[in-house]
């Protein structure tokens, strides 16, 4: 019998493969959209709040005023860690990545608060409590590794507030807030990409949702998905000038290798949320090292898109999402696990999704290695080099 994996057509990371039906998200990538359930993400971001676009993920419609209202004391009630959790992020080693911090703190929550029994109801539960407390770990591990005091989460404050309140020990500004709840809006869904696969397979195992998030968690770590935020800020600091850029790019583009921030798998033009981000950057930037990054920024978006757009390269979120955190007083190292936080809402959604008309996933691999080998004969030659 003949090898039929030789008859499976071969897409390198499944580049243009659809691999579910969904009604969550769309990407136009020509047109530079993005649509949640219907509604362009950047009237969103200027018209609702996190909670409602939640909501709005996981039930495919905007919410009353009383169910939203009742979501969001759900929520503020499921923002408090156990003690368990609270000692184990005072255990881990100050130098560890958020974002391995947040991986290990989702990991061990579903060993202490995992109601699921298979109910789409105690999925959503689930779901909530791992929404309420992502930042809730972040702000307490914060404080551990600056030997501080946790600052213990708010039930009277709205979700991007309450994280920035337990981030900084003090209320933030009210535009403040404003644009952080904004940021996580952006940053909350956007369709099957390698987290929201990585989710999805997990979920397809019909295992629970909080091992799905963890694998979520892990795939979003990686420098060329959601780790590149960071890697932005440390690029608009190495190139120091404006002047400098131009030079910058040539060094780049000679050694052929990537500028940060630039470019996406399905967007061939500007990222919407980039476009958002770019605006929040200008009217949110005070500080001296912002205003230096955000020059050198606008600068580079000049250069590269009258170099390289005829290309389809445009900036995406990340390239100005760092500038903006950074002026929220955000460390560096937080940048992902800020996506991580707003990202979540997204990968619940398609974890309840997919697990409703269920099927697990089992791609093949295209098999090149011998099949006729004998194992004596093998072994003997082994034996004799």
């Amino acid at each position: 019998m003949g090898d039929t994996t030789k008859q499976v057509p071969f897409v390198k990371g499944l580049e243009g493969v659809a691999v579910a039906i969904s009604s969550i998200s769309h990407i136009d990538g020509k047109a530079g959209r993005l649509i949640y359930r219907g509604f362009s993400v950047e009237e969103l971001a200027q018209y609702s709040n996190f909670e409602e676009v939640a909501f709005l993920l996981w039930h495919g419609k905007l919410p009353t005023d009383f169910e939203l209202t009742d979501f969001k004391r759900k929520l503020a009630r499921e923002r408090s860690l156990s003690s368990e959790i609270s000692q184990l992020l005072r255990l881990l080693p100050a130098s560890s990545h958020p974002m391995d911090v947040l991986r290990t703190a989702v990991s061990a929550m579903g060993v202490l608060y995992r109601r699921c029994d298979g109910s789409g109801f105690s999925l959503i539960e689930d779901a909530i409590s791992i929404l309420s407390k992502i930042p809730t770990v972040l702000a307490a591990f914060e404080a551990a590794r600056n030997n501080r005091p946790p600052v213990l989460p708010s039930a009277e404050l709205d979700h991007a507030a309450n994280f920035l309140y337990m981030l900084h020990g003090k209320l933030p500004e009210e535009k403040v807030a404003r644009v952080f709840d904004a940021i996580l809006i952006l940053h909350a869904e956007q369709e099957m990409n390698a987290s929201t696969f990585a989710a999805t397979v997990t979920a397809s195992t019909l295992s629970d949702i909080f091992s799905a998030i963890t694998s979520a968690i892990g795939t979003l770590k990686g420098p060329i998905h959601g780790g590149a935020s960071e890697r932005v800020i440390e690029m608009l600091d190495e190139i120091g000038d404006p002047a400098n850029v131009e030079t910058f790019i040539e060094e780049k583009m000679s050694a052929g290798k990537r500028i940060m921030g630039f470019g996406h798998r399905i967007y061939k033009t500007y990222d919407p949320r980039a476009v958002v981000l770019k605006s929040m950057a200008k009217e949110l930037v005070k500080s001296d090292p912002g205003r230096k990054r955000l020059e050198v920024a606008l600068k580079l978006e000049e250069v590269v898109v009258e170099r390289l757009g005829e290309k389809g390269i445009y900036p995406n979120v990340d390239f100005y999402s760092g500038i903006v955190y950074s002026e929220l007083g955000i460390p560096k190292d937080f940048f992902t696990a800020i996506f991580a936080m707003a990202r979540c809402a997204g990968w619940a959604a398609h974890i309840m999704e997919y697990t409703e008309s269920n099927r697990i996933f089992r791609p093949r691999a295209i098999y090149e290695g011998s099949t006729d080998l004998r194992y004596l004969e093998e072994k003997a030659k082994a034996r004799c080099e």
